[in-house]
């Protein structure tokens, strides 16, 4: 019989785990990411989801892109940058 060595890790933090992008709420500052094959890519400054979409929480710019998970931007968390417009290239 081989045994298995594992370790139980618990998120104290449940705002840092990402949810699904079909949960995300209207109107708050979320940090967006992508999933895919290579691994999480996030956004590096806040987004907004609005009637028409996603917009930069700091500039207003809409953001082409289709985000797979979001979390909640931590305040205080600093962006990057202003992201003026981001383009997912489909």
């Amino acid at each position: 019989m081989i045994q298995i060595k594992v370790e139980r890790v618990f998120c104290v933090d449940h705002l840092a785990m990402w949810k699904p992008i079909q949960s995300a709420p209207f109107a708050r500052n979320l940090e967006l990411a992508v999933f895919d094959e290579e691994g999480e890519h996030a956004l590096v400054f806040p987004c907004i989801k609005g009637g028409q979409g996603w917009k930069n929480a700091i500039t207003g710019v809409r953001v082409d892109i289709r985000p797979t998970h979001w979390r909640a931007w931590e305040q205080g968390q600093m962006p990057a940058g202003t992201g003026d417009a981001v383009s997912d290239g489909s």
